[in-house]
């Protein structure tokens, strides 16, 4: 008994070693400077195609997350200004200028932004978040950085092998995640990526063949094969490399097929945390413009080890607890009896990217109780025309609308009201099939995590049908990017 006691603890002793091991800091470094690079880009994306004011100062009524209903937009200018706040703390993390500071704040306001409206939810802006807290926690100014200038005491050409690690680790989640959600009827029978490649078809010189069933096919089963076997593959030396360059193949053809703004970008710049640590300095040797730098001190035949700390433990535990929930949190939807692809329960924070093609016509109905009267609501009356286009495809936001048309008629002078709903949704070039039945007062039902939509969402019933047997759809299809 004691021996095995022994022999497990010296396997755990030997992990926290292989942990704590000093590596190149290059990689963590670059993958700093272009994440901070990446979000400055996209926060001035935003500002040109005036995004803060659509988002979050036109809308008369923002979609707020369970709980955190009291996370309000900030008044003109000062929205403005906020926003122009995080592209700076962006540069200064890319800087690593005052990095601390720069990378904690950034990552509270880009949450304050990220809260403030679940019809602007996209998967990037979730990823970016995560990428933002992890870096909260990794040492990742010690060297190519003005606090390394600075302040001479921090600067360091290594770091714990943990710091690497760690991004790997959450890397390694979403694409395999990108993976297994993709394993449907529909998309194993190549939709509705075959309704983006052939609406694209004009743009592209080879378009025809996006009408090729086969090829199309290939692509969407590639997109499987890609994510649940390739991305185990990044793991290991002599698979990495080949992997590597086929992800950025991938991205780079999403980025030029899909409207999906920095995500190919921010996925390749942190998959190159799978490649060595010191992949800058090899990059620049095979090159032939440098000298290869000497590789980290290695002592008795290893890498260096640094002493352990109850910090550097305490941390060690948070991250593991950390990549923990983040390898539940996707689980969630199976938690619920509804299809996620129609009721979209779990479908946010599982990395279901772009995997359907929702389209959805509807208005909603106020009914005075006491009197009997009736209104036709149409959301555009209420919302802007994204906010709309996303809300009718997504039953939780439905709900949301109905309760706030409840507030809206009780302001006007009708304490009692009932709200109903008149909505049909075509999923994948399904048949448009009602999505909320039409008997139900949305106004009396409360919608919570953990609670399922079931009392007033319909069951998909509509069979999936071949792109040649389907006639045109015509409604709002919610916007592209997850």
């Amino acid at each position: 008994m004691s021996l095995a006691i022994t022999r497990k603890s010296g396997s755990v002793d030997r992990f926290v070693n292989v942990l704590h091991e000093q590596v190149s800091i290059q990689s963590l470094a670059a993958f700093r400077m272009a994440f901070g690079l990446l979000m400055a880009f996209d926060v001035w994306r935003f500002f040109r195609a005036d995004r803060i004011y659509r988002y979050y100062v036109q809308p008369e009524f923002l979609f707020s997350y369970h709980g955190f209903g009291w996370i309000l937009p900030l008044p003109e200018p000062y929205i403005y200004y906020a926003w122009a706040l995080v592209g700076v703390l962006a540069l200064m993390v890319a800087a690593g200028f005052f990095y601390r500071f720069a990378i904690i704040a950034f990552t509270l306001l880009f949450s304050y932004f990220f809260l403030l409206d679940k019809a602007q939810y996209l998967n990037h802006f979730y990823m970016a978040l995560l990428y933002s807290g992890l870096l909260c926690l990794l040492p990742a100014n010690r060297a190519y950085s003005v606090d390394a200038k600075l302040f001479p005491r921090l600067r360091s050409k290594t770091v714990p092998r943990w710091s690497i690690w760690a991004l790997r680790t959450q890397t390694e989640i979403i694409l395999l995640y990108a993976g297994l959600v993709k394993i449907t009827e529909d998309w194993l029978k190549s939709e509705p990526l075959g309704m983006w490649l052939r609406a694209r078809a004009v743009d592209f010189p080879f378009g025809e063949l996006f009408y090729n069933d086969s090829l199309v096919a290939l692509g969407a089963w590639g997109t499987i094969a890609l994510h649940l076997f390739g991305a185990p593959l990044l793991l290991f030396k002599r698979t990495r490399l080949p992997i590597f360059l086929v992800y950025c193949v991938f991205h780079v053809a999403n980025s030029m097929f899909f409207n999906i703004g920095i995500f190919p970008w921010l996925a390749i710049g942190a998959s190159t945390m799978f490649l060595a640590p010191n992949w800058p300095t090899q990059l620049e040797h095979w090159l032939g413009r440098f000298e290869r730098l000497p590789e980290p001190a290695k002592k008795a035949g290893s890498l260096a080890v640094m002493p352990r700390s109850r910090g550097s433990a305490a941390l060690i535990g948070v991250l593991g607890l950390w990549m923990a929930l983040q390898a539940l949190i996707p689980l969630r939807s199976a938690l619920y009896p509804s299809e996620v692809r129609w009721a979209g329960e779990g479908h946010r924070f599982s990395w279901r990217m772009r995997m359907y093609h929702r389209e959805a016509r509807g208005t909603l109905e106020v009914v005075d109780a006491r009197g009997g009267a009736r209104w036709r609501v149409d959301p555009a009356q209420f919302l802007t025309m994204r906010q709309a286009r996303t809300m009718l495809t997504r039953p939780d936001m439905i709900l949301q609308f109905a309760h706030y048309l409840e507030r809206e008629w009780t302001r006007r002078g009708y304490p009692e009201v009932r709200v109903y709903a008149d909505v049909e949704m075509s999923l994948n070039g399904r048949p448009y099939q009602t999505l909320i039945r039409p008997d139900v007062d949305l106004a009396r039902e409360e919608w919570s995590p953990f609670r399922s939509s079931a009392d007033f969402v319909t069951d998909l019933t509509t069979p999936f049908r071949p792109w040649r047997e389907r006639e045109p759809t015509s409604g709002l299809g919610e916007e592209p990017g997850g």
